[in-house]
């Protein structure tokens, strides 16, 4: 295997960044390097959802009851509604075993818990990354305040505007959604004393608003949809006005409840919703991307960091099994073979888990569009949340061995 001795830079320090640092060294045993592009480690302030495939990940490198705590677990499973609050179907947010249910987390939570997990002598802050340079032995990174550094690889987790993906030959452009979101925190003291413990999603005229709980139940995260040109013209996000999201959910077509959770937002930011089609190859040489560099995706399946956490798991494996440093790029190939079918069939089905929230497409049958939400219950768990990272990657391992050596 290789040795402690064999350096990675990991590019970006969110939160697949953290977790690939984290199985990196605990895992493959390697020296990792992080390099951040801001001054100090952190996240928009709104929340993300750590599922049950992540999770089996995250407890497997010893970081799950940190995250717990830090986290939201649900009274049970969330709800679809229709505009006035009608249920359509409920939403299984655990694994078929039961044994992880969905965390609600607000990022700056899970970006300090991950990061408490990594010898803070191996983040740099400030580096935002310039070119990546494949050596005869190793890789060259460069950077804007003029630093630069060799390394045995790179992994690239500079998300959606990823410099890494450059030097793997991948120049897909970013894929416009048609959509905005509103998104935000709501302290959880200003809503109805009742006010319902689970992710709840109300969905009417080609938009949707969800809402779950955080930060053991003192925060609420906000997701609202809203049809939008916007970013066709301008920047892809920026601070916004909360009359403009009321607005957008106004009227007596919408529930009661949902108009008093917006009357509790003090405060919301849009971002314009963007993924690409899926990448033809994630790895070149000794350099590999993760997270949203090598599959950005729409948010409607709550999977985004989820399926970083999952890269890191496999990452790891595959790297702890090559015998030196030469044996990266092989160990970056296998990586890539083995999540990019996973990826792309997520990346997907966020794509029409979007169209139903917003009956848009075939799903502007309404008939279907339920019909599809409840069967897609337990296809989350079966094909989702069943998922185990990292005994995929040992199978495939093992497979990768035995052709080796056939």
């Amino acid at each position: 295997m290789v040795s402690d001795t064999t350096r990675i830079a990991i590019i970006g320090g969110g939160m697949g960044g953290l977790t690939a640092a984290i199985a990196l060294t605990r895992i493959a045993g390697v020296q990792v390097t992080v390099f951040e592009q801001a001054s100090k480690l952190g996240e928009v302030g709104a929340g993300v959802t750590v599922a049950p495939n992540a999770q089996r990940v995250l407890d497997k490198l010893g970081v799950l009851e940190q995250v717990k705590r830090a986290g939201a677990i649900p009274d049970g499973h969330g709800v679809y509604q229709d505009a006035m609050g009608n249920l359509v179907t409920d939403a299984a947010w655990e694994d078929s075993a039961q044994q992880y249910q969905n965390i609600g987390m607000y990022r700056p939570d899970l970006i300090n818990v991950l990061a408490q997990e990594v010898d803070p002598e191996a983040i740099r802050l400030g580096h935002r990354l310039a070119s990546v340079q494949a050596l005869d032995s190793g890789v060259r990174v460069e950077f804007e305040n003029g630093a630069h550094e060799d390394f045995d690889a790179v992994v690239g987790a500079d998300g959606i505007h990823s410099v890494v993906r450059k030097s793997v030959m991948q120049f897909r452009d970013p894929v416009y959604s048609g959509y905005i979101v509103y998104r935000g925190v709501v302290d959880a003291s200003l809503l109805s004393d009742d006010w319902p413990m689970i992710s709840q999603v109300w969905m009417g005229n080609q938009r949707h608003f969800m809402c779950y709980p955080l930060q053991q139940r003192k925060l609420f995260n906000f997701v609202a949809g809203v049809p939008s040109a916007r970013p066709l013209d301008g920047p892809w996000s920026g601070a916004a006005e909360v009359s403009e999201l009321a607005a957008e959910f106004a009227g007596e077509n919408w529930d009661p409840k949902l108009h008093h959770f917006i009357e509790a937002i003090e405060k919301t930011f849009w971002w314009g919703l963007f993924d690409h089609e899926p990448l033809t190859n994630w790895s070149r040489g000794p350099i590999t991307l993760l997270g949203d560099a090598a599959h950005t995706m729409l948010p409607h399946q709550g999977q985004g960091v989820n399926q970083a956490i999952e890269d890191s798991m496999a990452l790891a494996i595959f790297l702890k099994a090559a015998d030196s440093p030469a044996d990266i790029p092989e160990a970056f190939r296998r990586y890539t073979s083995v999540r990019m079918q996973r990826t792309a069939i997520l990346q997907h089905g966020s794509r029409r888990a979007g169209a139903m929230f917003d009956a848009q497409y075939e799903f502007a049958d309404l008939k279907k569009r339920d019909a599809d939400l409840r069967v897609g219950r337990d296809f989350r768990r079966s094909a989702v949340f069943d998922y185990d990272a990292l005994k995929v990657a040992e199978k495939a391992l093992g497979q990768f061995r035995r052709i080796q050596f056939a």
